[in-house]
Formats: structure tokens, sequence, C-alpha cells
């Protein structure tokens, strides 16, 4: 029979196992030793021990051997060879035990079976068959000596036949032992190769979801989520840690409808369903994800989950937004010059008149008073018809080295000096001490600052913060933040902040119009985070002059 014997990749087992063998031995001793004692106050005519005999040394002979076991367990690294002492030792202790005992007749000579039964737990096939011939050796051999030396005073043929018999049962059950310790073997290896190929197969599938450049998540039934692969993470800025358990409504929204559409879709074989949703990157920053979900199986085809694979359309989005910003702008261009020849030039003759008019009149007539709303009408139309200009023909943008700092400090001294500015307004800087330069057209970037400033008081009529932060952005930018506590806006109308002609706070619509085209030609980015009742946040990024 092949010797199974343990692999090297099984001593730590053999080892861990070599501790329940030392602590069993020790409690089957005392166990045993405890009964015997019970037995003779029971049955005080019935002895086990032959005459002049004890069964206290044995007991000692174990308790010293444990504490031996012990310390070779923890300073010997070789666990077979332990076992194969342990096992050895065993056989002499219970043929000594037998000795003492009456030998054919000795109770302990069953203890020769369960040495063999546990030896096939801990050692090959090979070392369990010569456990149990070892056995019968030494019971035979106890019993000859006993013979020769008179020690049993009758050999009978039924001693021979007890002697026979329990060797015959000794190889009996070593055989079956040997057949199990490889059964077992054979089955340790089979484990382990089984263990290694799905732990392969793990890493292999852990490696391609890696790889995808799309953002994966799946979660349970209930929508929490359990794994983010690292596209996941660089889309989101979130990290796996910090979002696995939560609901994947974080990012996606309520889901109810998009997860029956596509399990409907899967459930009939038909392709998912693409969606769109916009989240919030730990910065604030707003992101527009465009994605599916699938089922997640498990292997007995049950529906455990949910797959969810998401792409940032933040960028192809942004591209949509400029392209229809572009057509418009073509289309405003081409009315421009048209506008300024039939509009501005007749505006210009009619308040030259009716300033000509309010000059002969007394200031106090009541026809006075309506040329003076007539010219104050006639300046805020000629200012409409500049913003469109402005917007429709923007002079080219003289680019040269910008203090943003200075610049942002210098807007806010004219707007505290602004009739705009109420009781109840409260400004407040966040800068840094010391420059922040960017390249950048001065007038073109004041403007910006003026239109977002002026933009936010509108949205705080009855006063509130409007508070504005300078600071260090990644990728070599600055970073600078417009926020305000006032009335907020829709998501709708956040969707049409940039469009031309599309006013939150009563103005022409054309301001924060201007805005985006300013930073859009300094290669900056602008991005707008409100909520209705809480306030708006504007954030716009320029790069930093090398």
């Amino acid at each position: 029979m092949a010797n199974d014997r343990p692999h090297a990749s099984s001593q730590s087992t053999l080892g861990r196992r070599l501790w329940w063998l030392v602590a069993g031995r020790a409690a089957a001793v005392i166990a045993l030793f405890l009964i015997g004692t019970a037995w003779k106050s029971i049955a005080p005519g019935v002895a086990f021990v032959k005459p002049g005999s004890s069964t206290v040394p044995v007991v000692l002979t174990v308790i010293g051997l444990t504490a031996l076991y012990s310390i070779a367990r923890l300073t010997w690294n070789n666990f077979l060879a332990q076992a194969r002492l342990h096992f050895f030792l065993d056989v002499l202790l219970v043929s000594w035990l037998v000795w003492i005992t009456g030998i054919a007749a000795s109770p302990y000579a069953a203890l020769y079976i369960v040495i063999i039964a546990v030896a096939g737990f801990f050692l090959g096939s090979r070392d369990t068959m010569i456990t149990s011939i070892g056995s019968a050796v030494a019971f035979t051999a106890c019993a000859s000596l006993a013979s020769t030396r008179g020690v049993s005073s009758e050999v009978t043929a039924n001693a021979i036949q007890t002697v026979g018999l329990s060797d015959v049962s000794f190889l009996v059950v070593g055989l079956l032992a040997a057949k199990l310790a490889h059964r077992q073997r054979v089955s340790d290896v089979q484990l382990a190769a089984a263990t290694r190929s799905l732990a392969d197969l793990r890493a292999l599938h852990e490696r391609i979801v890696e790889s995808i450049r799309s953002g994966v998540v799946t979660t349970d039934l209930h929508g929490r989520i359990y794994t983010f692969n690292a596209a996941a993470e660089e889309i989101t800025g979130y990290r796996a840690a910090e979002v696995r358990g939560h609901d994947a409504s974080m990012f996606f929204g309520d889901m109810s409808r998009q997860i029956n559409d596509s399990m409907n879709a899967a459930a009939t074989g038909k392709v998912s369903p693409r969606f769109q949703a916009d989240c919030l990157t730990p910065n604030g920053l707003a992101l527009r994800l465009g994605f599916t979900i699938a089922p997640l199986f498990d292997e007995s085809g049950e529906t455990s989950g949910m797959v969810i694979t998401f792409q940032d359309l933040t960028d192809v989005r942004a591209l949509e937004e400029t392209s229809r910003r572009q057509d418009r702008l073509a289309a405003v261009g081409r009315m421009a010059a048209s506008i300024a020849h039939e509009i501005r030039n007749p505006l210009a003759a009619m308040r030259g008149s009716i300033q000509m008019l309010h000059a002969e009149m007394d200031g106090d007539t009541e026809q006075a008073q309506l040329m003076e709303i007539i010219l104050r009408e006639s300046d805020r139309l000629n200012k409409i018809v500049a913003d469109y200009l402005n917007y429709a023909r923007p002079r080219p943008a003289e680019l040269k080295n910008v203090d943003i700092k200075a610049l942002i400090s210098d807007t806010f001294k004219l707007l505290r000096n602004s009739s705009e500015i109420i009781d109840g307004h409260l400004l407040e800087e966040d800068l840094p001490k010391r420059p922040a330069i960017v390249s950048g057209d001065p007038e073109q970037l004041k403007q910006v600052c003026w239109n977002i400033a002026r933009n936010a008081l509108k949205a705080m009529p009855s006063g509130g913060t409007f508070r504005v932060s300078l600071q260090q952005a990644d990728d070599n930018r600055l970073r600078v933040s417009f926020i305000d506590n006032g009335c907020g806006m829709a998501p709708e109308q956040v969707e049409h902040l940039f469009e031309p002609f599309t006013s939150t706070t009563g103005g022409t619509g054309l301001g924060l119009s201007i805005v985006y085209q300013i930073i859009r030609d300094h290669s900056g980015t602008i991005n707008v985070r409100s909520r209705e009742g809480a306030g708006t946040t504007i954030t716009i990024e320029l790069p930093v002059t090398s």
C-alpha cells in the first residue's frame, strides 16, 4: 500500500492536531485512573492489577511525557516525527499496562485498537499499518514473556486463542484505519487542489473586474453595496471601504423603476436599458453617470443581487452642452450685426431727443418724470443689447499673468460699496496670503467674479452670507468657490443655468452665459451645486501658470 504521508502544506494542520493528541491522551489517562479507583471502591473484591503492581507509575509517566510533548511541540518543527514518536511510546505504555494487569485478560488491551484508530488521523497509511503490526507484536511479546517467566499461572488454549484473536483484530483495525487514512489524504489533496483552483479563479476574476475601465458595483437584493472596483473608485472619488454596506442609491438615486425595467428585460432576453443619474463626489463636484443594471445569480441560479456597471458621462455631457451653445451662438452671431443697427442706433436717436425735450421742461412736472422713466428704460434696453453683443461677439481674451487673489479682493471692495448691498448681507473672503497666479484676461475674469457675485446677492433679497474661497486643487489648478445661502435652484434650473436668456434672478439671462464662455476660453471648468432653500455653490477651476 502506498505511503500517503502528510504533505508539507499540511504540516500546520498536523501541528494543531498534536495539541489535541497531547491533551486527549492526558484526559484519557486521568479518566481511566479515576474509573479504576471508583471501581475498586464499588467492587473491592475485583482487581485488574496483579498483586504487587500499580498503575500509578504509568499515570506519572504519562504526566511527565505530556510535559515533554508540549515542550517538543513548541521547539521542534518536525511534526510528523513527533507524531510517530507519540504513537511508538503509546504502544509501549499500553503494553506496560497490559503487563501489570493480566496480559490476555487485561481490559487495557482494547487501548491498542484506540491507538491504531487514532493513528489513522495523524499518520499515513503505511505508518498506520506499522502501528497495528507493532501493537500485535507488543501484545504477543507480553503474552510470551509472561509464559516463559511463569508470570501466568496457566497458559491454556483459550489464552492462546485470545492473543491470536486480538492480534487479528489489531491487524484488521489497522487495515481499515490505513484505508481511511489513504482516503483522507486523497481527499485532502483534492481539497487543496480545488482550493488553489478556486483561489486562482477568484484572483483572475478580481483582476478582470479591476481591469475593466467601467465602474462595477455589486449589491445584494436590498441594494447594499458589497464590491466596488478600482474604476468605480476613480470615477466617484469614494473608496470601497467607505461605501461597502451603504445603499447604491447614494450614487444612482431611487432605482426602483430602473430595477424593474432591467429585471423585465433580463427575463425576456432583451438588451438591458441604459439610465442616467447625477451624483456628487466627496469634493462636492457633480457627475453625470450612465449605468445599466443586471441580475446577479448564485450557484443555484437564484437571483442573489445586482451588478451595476456605469461610466462617467460628465465630459460627454459637457461636450454636448458646448455643442448646443455653439449652435445657439452661431445663430446669435448672425443676428448681432443687424440688431446693432436696427435697435441700438434708433435707440440712441430716441434717447438724444428725449434728453433735449427733458432739458426744456420743468423737472417737477408729470411730463418730466415720464421722460426720466423713458431715459432709464432706454439705458436698461441699451445694456441688454450690449450684453447680447458681448455674448454673441466676445472680444478675444488678452492672456497675461494675473493674481486671481488680488482680482477677487478688488471685486469684493467694489461689491461692498455697491448699492445692491443691504444691511443683512455678509461678505466673507477665504483667500491665501501668497499671490495665486493664473494665465488670463484681467477684465474678463473681473467680469466673471462680478456677474457671479451680483447673481448671489439677487438670490438673497432679504440678506444672507456670500463667501468666496481660493485654494489649490489637484492637477496644478486653482479652485475658486462662490458660496451663498440664498434661495437656491431646482435641478431643472441648474441644468439650463448657462444657457442664454435663462435667468433665475430676473435679469437678462446672459450674465452666466458670458461667465461660462469666459471660463471655457481660459481652459477652465465651472461646476454648480444648488438645492432649493439651501443656497448655491459655484466652483471654478483655472490652470496655474507654470
